[in-house]
């Protein structure tokens, strides 16, 4: 169950604005569609199963954090800092993941077709049973050496 629900995070957005600090917040399973955590401390967040879709993620923070099962289909994340995160599962179709540092994510079945990969950092990422069709990788640093065939589909 979430420490925090939709209307108190979009009223601690709006009082906080860019940057907002919610380390270490359970938020599992909430909606929080469509908002701007651009530049958010999100460390050791719990977004297990929540929805994110179209939520904009650019250069947050989310160092440890849980997004496991979460939905964040069409999502910007641009310069995030995804490192030692768990993502297994995680919806990522269209996503935008430029420049982003998802150094030792675990990646096992995440669904990242169609995302914008450009000059991302995947170094010891795990990426097992992860569909990257069509995925954009030009510049992204770190991949598996199979990676051609699995942009591919």
């Amino acid at each position: 169950m979430a420490d925090l629900t939709r209307l108190q995070i979009i009223q601690i957005i709006a009082t906080a604005g860019k940057g907002v600090v919610l380390r270490g917040v359970n938020l599992e399973g909430v909606d929080l569609r469509g908002l701007d955590f651009s530049e958010a401390n999100l460390v050791m967040v719990n977004l297990k199963s929540a929805n994110l879709h179209q939520a904009c993620l650019e250069k947050a923070d989310l160092y440890h954090a849980n997004l496991q099962y979460a939905d964040l289909s069409e999502a910007y994340l641009s310069e995030a800092k995804l490192r030692y995160t768990s993502m297994a599962g995680v919806d990522l179709r269209a996503a935008a993941l430029r420049k982003a540092d998802l150094t030792s994510a675990d990646l096992r079945g995440a669904n990242l077709r169609g995302a914008d990969l450009r000059g991302a950092n995947f170094w010891h990422a795990d990426l097992d049973d992860a569909n990257l069709v069509y995925a954009n990788i030009e510049g992204a640093k770190g991949l598996p050496v199979d990676i051609d065939e699995r942009i591919k589909g």
